[in-house]
């Protein structure tokens, strides 16, 4: 039976891709002896925000995932961020690898809304391993499961996801609409010859602000 053990070395933002990924550097060691032929791993990655302090200004921004400061200390637990893949090649002994999580900007996925909330400090991330191990031996192939229990925790930075979002949506990001919703700010642009998408955003938001407190004088 194999032994084996999950670091986590490093997170980098990957800037050659085709979507944003970040890469996490990992090491798997095999302590039993056995020869590796290779391994199909799974990953479950959870955000544990119970795990860091939060600014009044945070809190403002994520009451809307975890209510008001006064319920944190019930709705202030771990959820799902993502899943990730990564075929690992034969080894004896250890070897490091790349694991590519996909990321995104999209504000209607919790963890996007909660990560761009934050404004410095670190994401307190554990990583959960499932997969099949085949190992290679005197009598032939054989077939393991990777046990549940193996995990690794890590803080991911800020600054590494905003790193990557920066690359790839530089000075911007984006959100998800309704195709009602989108055909009513295509109206209202074009009704008011609005030259961008960001001013037609502006005048909307004059407005309700105007309709709200009443006319500025």
């Amino acid at each position: 039976m194999t032994d084996l053990n999950f670091e986590i070395l490093d997170v980098v933002a990957e800037k050659y891709a085709a979507a944003p990924n970040l890469l996490f550097k990992m090491r798997l060691l095999e302590t039993s002896g056995e020869q590796v032929h290779a391994v199909a791993l799974r990953c479950q990655i959870r955000i544990e925000p119970q795990r860091r302090q939060y600014s009044d200004a945070e809190r403002e921004v994520l009451a809307d995932l975890f209510g008001t400061f006064e319920r944190w200390g019930e709705t202030l637990k771990p959820f799902l961020w993502t899943h990730a893949t990564a075929m690992v090649k034969g080894f004896t002994g250890s070897i490091e690898f790349d694991l590519p999580v996909a990321c995104t900007y999209d504000f209607e996925v919790s963890a996007a809304k909660y990560i761009h909330g934050l404004s410095g400090g670190v994401i307190p991330l554990v990583l959960l391993f499932s997969g099949t191990v085949f190992t290679r031996g005197a009598t032939g192939f054989g077939v393991e499961q990777v046990p549940w229990h193996h995990e690794a925790e890590v803080r991911l930075p800020v600054s590494v996801w905003r790193e990557l979002m920066d690359h790839y949506f530089p000075g911007g990001g984006w959100i998800r609409l309704d195709k009602d919703t989108l055909d009513a700010l295509v109206r209202f642009r074009s009704s008011r010859a609005l030259p961008s998408w960001e001013q037609t955003i502006d005048v909307l938001l004059s407005q309700a602000l105007e309709s709200a407190t009443g006319p500025q004088l």
